[in-house]
C-alpha cells in the first residue's frame, strides 16, 4: 500500500481467493479485516467459475480491474449463509454498484505461492 501511496481505507473492493474451505476462507477474511478493515466490498468469482488453478490469479485480477472500470462488483453466487465469524461486507445475492478507486485481488497457490495486488484507477 505504501508503494501505491494508499491507506487501508482507500481500498474499496477485495476480490477474495475464497476456495470455500472453512479454514481457508476464515483465515483470508481475518487477514483482510486486519489489513484493511471491514469496509471493502468483497466478492469471490470462483463461486461462478470454479477453481481454475493457475488461471485463477489472472482471472481475479481481471475481475477486480473490471469492477473498478465499470463500478460494479459481481455477487458471490451459491452463498446461502455467511459464517458468523466473518465480519466483511460480502456481496451476496445481487451485484453491487459503487465508485471504488482501488481494489485488492488475492490469489493463493499450492505450495505457499501467495499474491495480493493493489490496483488503482488513475485520473
Amino acid at each position: 500500500m505504501r508503494d501505491a501511496e494508499l491507506e487501508p481505507s482507500d481500498i474499496g473492493h477485495v476480490h477474495a481467493h475464497a476456495t470455500s474451505t472453512p479454514g481457508g476462507d476464515l483465515a483470508e477474511a481475518d487477514a483482510v479485516a486486519k489489513a484493511l478493515g471491514t469496509h471493502p466490498v468483497v466478492t469471490a468469482t470462483k463461486s461462478m467459475t470454479g477453481h481454475m488453478l493457475g488461471a485463477s490469479g489472472a482471472f481475479g485480477a481481471m475481475s477486480a480491474l473490471l469492477a473498478l472500470h465499470h463500478g460494479v462488483v459481481p455477487a458471490t453466487r451459491n452463498l446461502d449463509a455467511i459464517d458468523p465469524r466473518i465480519h466483511l461486507d460480502v456481496v451476496n445475492g445481487e451485484h453491487r454498484e459503487g465508485g471504488w478507486d482501488a481494489a485488492l485481488p488475492n490469489s493463493f497457490g499450492f505450495g505457499g505461492h501467495n499474491v495480493s495486488l493493489i490496483l488503482k484507477r488513475t485520473p
